[in-house]
């Protein structure tokens, strides 16, 4: 049996690897090679492939192996219309309840967000942990599941498609700090217009890879 440790360094390890196109979308891949690219065993390999498989990060194919599916501009429009109303409920919880030690956290968050640089990858672990600090300021489990699986999806499809890096960045460094701001303010209706904020922005994001891609015909 494995540990929940184990698992959940599986499942960071290989929602990363994916994120970042060290697994290529639309590839086939083994078992084997992800426990040799994780280091970690058959179980927790295993364990995390089904937790990314419900979260539609990968599609297991038995007998044949694990697909890493490709991100669409139409699936990401979807998502995105249910992160938009889960999103401002779980920041209006958090404004709410949020604890002391919580707030101080966001707080710390918010001025790294405002004040740091960023590689891709630096800035990709700074929004996980922006996420988690609005979800467990929420404190309700079943809001925290049900976002989860959203914005690491809504990752990929941002780090898959940035092309302005730097300016992406601040843009999105911004949008997350003001949230952060608001939550630890206790502005209820300031937290709820900032997740809306952050919510167009990936929306306009999401179709300007379409003006993209129809200019490289």
């Amino acid at each position: 049996m494995t540990t929940p440790g184990k698992a959940a360094q599986a499942y960071h390890d290989l929602e990363r690897m994916i994120v970042f196109q060290e697994l290529e979308p639309g590839s086939l891949v083994s078992e084997a090679l992800l426990m040799e690219r994780t280091g970690l065993g058959r179980t927790p390999v295993r364990e995390a492939l089904q937790q990314l498989s419900r979260n539609r990060m990968v599609e297991i194919h038995p007998n044949k192996g694990v697909l890493i599916p490709p991100t669409s501009v139409e699936s990401q429009l979807r998502m995105l219309e249910l992160r938009r109303v889960l999103e401002a409920l779980a920041v209006r919880l958090a404004c709410e309840r949020a604890t002391a030690g919580e707030r101080a956290a966001m707080e710390v968050m918010a001025g790294r967000l405002d004040h740091g640089t960023f590689t891709l990858r630096e800035y990709a672990e700074t929004v996980r942990g922006t996420h988690e600090l609005i979800a467990a300021g929420s404190h309700n489990d079943y809001l925290a599941d049900a976002m989860a699986p959203l914005q690491g999806l809504s990752r990929r499809f941002w780090f898959t498609h940035v092309v302005a890096e730097d300016a992406e960045i601040k843009a999105g460094a911004t949008l997350h700090s003001t949230l952060l701001v608001s939550i630890v303010s206790g502005d209820v209706d300031g937290a709820e217009a900032a997740s809306h904020a952050l919510n167009d922005y990936l929306v306009d994001f999401a179709y300007a890879t379409l003006s993209r891609s129809s200019g490289r015909r």
